[in-house]
């Protein structure tokens, strides 16, 4: 199990950007797809993006194709989720983990989940 800790979520007005974090001490990260996740009140834990270990392929749920962008930095052990156009809709807590393949990730794969960070978007 790998350590993460999301950051950068807060109050943003619809359209705005923000940028998530999700780090972790642990060097091996870097032998890891990693994907992005989001949940509402109520709902799902749903799935928002993912990449390859490698960096070389990422995925995206429809609802954020072309506004938001899964990037990674492996030198910080961190992975980003660059987020633009926000709309209310993208209210959530957003929550990161780590899997062998980036392809394939769903919530109902995890277990444990870190404290994630929550994203607030005001109309």
């Amino acid at each position: 199990q790998v350590p993460l800790l999301e950051a950068g979520g807060g109050l943003v007005q619809a359209g705005g950007s923000l940028t998530l974090s999700c780090t972790t001490s642990q060097r091996t990260f870097t032998s890891y797809a990693v994907g992005w996740f989001r949940q509402t009140p109520g709902k799902e834990r749903e799935f928002v993006a993912s990449i390859a270990w490698s960096g070389g392929f990422t995925y995206y749920a429809d609802s954020v194709k072309g506004r938001f962008t899964i990037s990674r930095d492996d030198s910080k052990s961190t992975v980003y989720l660059q987020m633009r156009s926000l709309h209310s809709e993208d209210t959530a807590v957003y929550y990161c983990n780590v899997d062998r393949y980036a392809s394939t990730m769903r919530p109902t794969d995890f277990v444990s989940w870190g404290p994630g960070t929550q994203v607030t978007v005001t109309s």
